[in-house]
């Protein structure tokens, strides 16, 4: 399996306190990318480097949440794409999170692949089409977590929504080879 394209392999960074998961990370990206590890928040912000492409990115961790280390790692003058890969549902706060997309776990090996991928590919855009695939992302996976009947009633929900709608409108013409990258 080796669906990213590129001239080399991306250089991961993935930060998990389960070592475990992190060894699953990578086993399971040896083959498409450089994979670093870090076991919690302040070891991936001090080995953090500019060769970093994507930093998959558990949510609970002792020290410095995911979400510190998302806020932190933004701050910096590189420009990460960042994979929240966590067991923890999102909540409607992901809408306002600046996290590139959210992989709940388990996940299977195909799905992570696909999604460091994904993002990675992102990166050939125009930045209001790399925001539209990422709201886009952000979108699908708060429907796929929760309750459709009152989705449509929370205000986060309906600001990503219109969001969406506008980003849409303003790069209508740069969409139409992008689908699959959402």
């Amino acid at each position: 399996m080796s669906p990213i394209d590129s001239e080399s392999d991306p250089v991961v960074l993935a930060v998990d306190d389960d070592e475990e998961i992190l060894e699953t990370y990578r086993l399971w990206l040896f083959d498409v990318a450089d994979v670093r590890t870090a076991v919690d928040g302040e070891t991936a912000l001090d080995t953090l480097r500019d060769d970093v492409d994507v930093i998959l990115l558990d949510r609970m961790m002792p020290g410095l949440s995911g979400r510190e280390v998302l806020e932190r790692v933004r701050e910096t003058d590189g420009e990460y794409l960042v994979v929240v890969a966590t067991a923890v549902d999102p909540g409607y706060d992901v809408v306002d999170s600046d996290c590139d997309a959210y992989l709940p776990k388990p996940m299977s090996r195909e799905r992570l692949v696909e999604t460091v991928d994904r993002v990675r590919r992102r990166d050939e855009y125009p930045s209001q089409v790399q925001e539209y695939l990422r709201l886009r992302s952000l979108k699908r996976t708060l429907e796929a977590v929760k309750d459709h009947g009152t989705l449509g009633q929370r205000d986060e929900y309906r600001r990503l929504c219109e969001r969406i709608d506008a980003l849409e409108a303003e790069c209508r013409d740069d969409l139409d080879d992008v689908d699959a990258l959402g």
